[in-house]
């Protein structure tokens, strides 16, 4: 070898540098799903939103109710349930959990527990068997035998109609309280903030909050008292069939032209940083 010269090292991976370089260039340009001979959809590049641009403007509030409802019409809640304190037990149970499995659990536990004075009858410990299946199950079966001892003790065995009333209720909390008065009394006193309309209304720009209730509070002033309940029902819907957590299928959103959410997967507009 002549002298002066050196042999080129392997890095410690095992790949030369220059080759390193080239796989990032040519990724950054295709993007990290890139094969070849595939389609690459543009990418849009993230913004902060225009000084004029209002997210909570009613026009375009109007225009996210009109998809949601040309969308999901006449969808309610996903919990079976007969009676209201079928579904507030159903809406305990329904935390952490799916409401897939919640519903193959109830029609066993009502069945054999069918009315609320046997749910006051039992020790918690009794009921935790039954929905051990839904996570969490021992706070669960606290929460709704003391659900029943307090609703037949101060509210002559009928689950209450007002959100103060519900509140004293163990297990129950704003989430639990909306579901019950929305979808069974009929009553909009609040929107139904679960995971997906968290997750959804800060994707949309309906709120920057974090905390349930505080996104609470921005929706309720941006939508219309009358669609409270079904817009949660709509979202909560959306979530589950097109805007998941994960791959959000963006491209058959009919939101998406709209949306400027930040970690969309697909986009025709601009993405506002932040927006997620």
């Amino acid at each position: 070898m002549p002298k002066g010269m050196i042999t080129r090292q392997p890095t410690k991976s095992g790949r030369q540098e220059a080759t390193k370089k080239a796989f990032a260039k040519t990724s950054v340009k295709l993007g990290k799903s890139a094969l070849p001979g595939a389609k690459v959809p543009a990418v849009r590049k993230q913004t902060r939103p225009s000084k004029g641009y209002n997210p909570t403007a009613p026009e375009r509030v109007q225009d996210i109710l009109k998809r949601l409802d040309e969308r999901y019409a006449g969808v309610t809640c996903a919990l079976h349930h007969s009676s209201a304190w079928e579904l507030l037990v159903a809406t305990i149970l329904s935390a952490q959990c799916t409401d897939v499995r919640v519903n193959m659990v109830t029609p066993v536990i009502f069945k054999k527990y069918p009315t609320i004075q046997h749910f006051a009858a039992l020790k918690p410990e009794e009921l935790e068997p039954d929905i051990k299946s839904t996570g969490f199950f021992r706070n669960k079966s606290k929460s709704v035998v003391g659900a029943a001892k307090k609703i037949i003790a101060d509210f002559h065995g009928e689950v209450p109609q007002t959100m103060d009333e519900l509140l004293t209720i163990p297990g129950v909390a704003r989430k639990t309280a909306n579901v019950v008065l929305g979808t069974w009394f009929k009553k909009n006193d609040g929107v139904v903030v679960d995971t997906h309309v968290h997750r959804i209304s800060r994707r949309l720009e309906l709120t920057k909050n974090d905390d349930p209730i505080r996104i609470e509070q921005d929706l309720i002033k941006v939508i219309p008292r009358e669609r409270w309940t079904l817009f949660s029902h709509q979202v909560i819907h959306h979530g589950r069939a097109l805007c998941m957590a994960r791959g959000p299928k963006c491209a058959e959103c009919p939101l998406e032209n709209i949306c400027h959410a930040e970690d969309k997967t697909w986009s025709t507009v601009e993405q506002h940083k932040g927006a997620k």
